[in-house]
């Protein structure tokens, strides 16, 4: 029997929210201590704030400082990555600058990259892929894809032969999005849920993640986890639906819904 508590690490995608104060941060908490009470809460965040700018070093040195031993981070891949074709050498340096006082702190343990709508499936869309796995040497790499194209078993050999993870994605059933198939090419499985409301999908902003799952709806992802952490040494499993701290609601859910025992206590 696999061991779930050993295998799945679940958690948010980002934790710096004011709207989640109430609903999850207690009130009052200022915000410099929301990563130290996200940490007592959750093992792992994924950072989504480095896609829109590469911090300093200096930041993640401090991230790592306020978690506790064992605390794991995923940083998302810069725009100019996955957005813009970038292949200034200086994106990459100060990327990988960036990140090293996790590494240092032994709580980075890879990078996701998000690809948009419009990356399709095709030789240049491939050929960069084999690039930033290139730049982004010695670490794990999962990468998420928005069109179907990228839906077919011969790219997820590609993405094996290139040791990139896949991302499993639950979002809005929308023409050309991608199915909720759960995959892993490499040692390491990953899931991101987005929510699945269709009406502000394509508005974008934060009320494209206003979704609050049902345990009917996180039900149909059970089975496909419990394959995933099967399959893999350790799989991660995210909630982007952080509009007003329903990511974390979410989680917790998950969690109770998949037997684990927890200690955590979400104020929810």
């Amino acid at each position: 029997m696999v061991n779930l508590e050993r295998k799945l690490c679940i958690g948010a995608s980002g934790y710096s929210y004011p709207d989640w104060t109430g609903a999850f941060y207690p009130k009052g908490l200022p915000q410099r201590d929301f990563l130290k009470y996200y940490a007592s809460q959750f093992p792992v965040v994924e950072v989504n704030a480095t896609y829109y700018r590469i911090p300093p070093p200096r930041s993640f040195e401090i991230m790592a400082a306020k978690t506790p031993p064992g605390f794991m981070f995923v940083v998302k891949g810069h725009q100019d990555m996955t957005h813009r074709y970038s292949r200034d050498p200086s994106v990459y340096a100060s990327f990988l600058e960036a990140i090293q006082p996790l590494e240092t702190a032994g709580k980075f343990d890879g990078v996701l990259l998000q690809f948009p709508f419009a990356f399709r499936n095709d030789i240049k869309e491939r050929d960069h892929l084999a690039f930033l796995r290139a730049s982004l040497p010695g670490m794990r790499v999962w990468v998420e894809f928005r069109h179907e194209s990228w839906s077919k078993k011969s790219v997820m050999e590609y993405l094996r032969s290139l040791s990139l993870g896949y991302c499993s994605v639950d979002e809005p059933r929308l023409p050309g999005l991608m199915p909720p198939v759960a995959v892993a090419t490499t040692d390491t499985g990953y899931v991101r849920f987005h929510g699945r409301n269709a009406e502000t999908w394509w508005t974008g902003g934060h009320r494209r993640y206003d979704w609050e799952y049902t345990e009917s709806e996180l039900g149909e992802w059970l089975d496909r986890i419990r394959q995933l952490a099967a399959e893999t040494d350790r799989t991660y499993v995210f909630f982007n639906n952080c509009y007003m701290g329903r990511a974390v609601k979410s989680a917790r859910l998950l969690r109770r819904m998949l037997g684990l025992e927890t200690e955590l206590t979400l104020g929810l």
